[in-house]
């Protein structure tokens, strides 16, 4: 696998945020990065099954979607990789891969799983991003450690990634207290700062006050990165096993053609072009 993939890292990490872009352009696409589990109940949620069939049976499709469906898409995301395994189609592969790790991390991110999901019912808007982003772009590249070993095979997909949504479920209340106690001894100005982002000085949370944040959840959020850096390998691998193990050295040195990149690139404007998201705020 190594063959096929370390040659296409850059395109698998540009293209990783596709389903975000997309999310400007098809109305379907909004429910696929999240599910409001907490509209179920209490944990861990014995109201909600985990079988597809049966949830949309129990409670409607449309309102399976509107509370979202992440786990499930998920598992159809496996089952397309595992098709282009079977194919050994090089662009559905790529295209494949990238994506199914993009709803991967969002079902490691605690706010997925919470309809309180960017703090708009608390008076705490904005902590999406502080948590999957600032966070991040502060401390990761010279603190956070992302290496895990190797991936392994999952046998039980559907299983291991609804332990994974759990988790998040159970973090989101502790990302948002911790918040909020945090912002009992920060006055604004020191909660906030005016930094510079990718050549613009905009206001965000001060260095200080992330920081003291990531003291505050104890490394859950490099945790959960590396959770989800393992996964991602993981169903990467148990979709390749389970297309049968294919060869894929003859794919190493493939390419995408001036179509394929015309598909892209089409993709990108709409996303420049677009004015409102169809989903959720985050």
């Amino acid at each position: 696998m190594m063959a096929l993939y370390k040659p296409n890292i850059s395109f698998l990490e540009i293209h990783a945020t596709d389903p975000d872009k997309r999310r400007y352009a098809v109305k379907e696409e909004g429910p696929r990065h999240y599910i409001d589990i907490d509209h179920y109940g209490m944990y861990p949620f014995p109201l909600l099954p985990r079988k597809w069939n049966d949830a949309i049976a129990k409670f409607s499709k449309d309102s399976i979607l509107e509370h979202g469906i992440v786990p499930w898409h998920i598992q159809v995301m496996l089952h397309r990789l595992t098709d282009a395994f079977i194919k050994k189609d090089f662009v559905s592969i790529m295209k494949n891969s990238a994506e199914i790790g993009h709803y991967i991390s969002d079902a490691h991110v605690p706010l997925h799983t919470s309809s309180n999901h960017n703090g708009q019912l608390t008076n705490q808007r904005g902590i999406h991003g502080f948590w999957e982003s600032r966070v991040p772009e502060l401390l990761a590249e010279k603190k956070f450690d992302f290496f895990i070993g190797k991936a392994d095979y999952i046998s039980d997909p559907a299983g291991f990634i609804w332990k994974r949504i759990l988790e998040s479920a159970k973090a989101s209340d502790s990302v948002l207290l911790f918040e909020r106690d945090l912002t009992k001894i920060f006055p604004d100005d020191k909660k906030y700062a005016f930094e510079e982002r990718n050549g613009k000085v905009v206001k965000q949370y001060s260095s200080s006050f992330t920081l003291a944040f990531n003291k505050k959840l104890n490394g859950m959020i490099e945790r959960r990165m590396r959770q989800s850096v393992y996964a991602i390998a993981s169903f990467w691998y148990t979709a390749w096993i389970n297309a049968g193990q294919p060869n894929l050295q003859s794919l190493s040195k493939k390419t995408f053609n001036s179509e394929e990149i015309a598909a892209i690139d089409s993709l990108n404007e709409k996303w420049k072009k677009g004015s409102v998201i169809l989903g959720r705020e985050e």
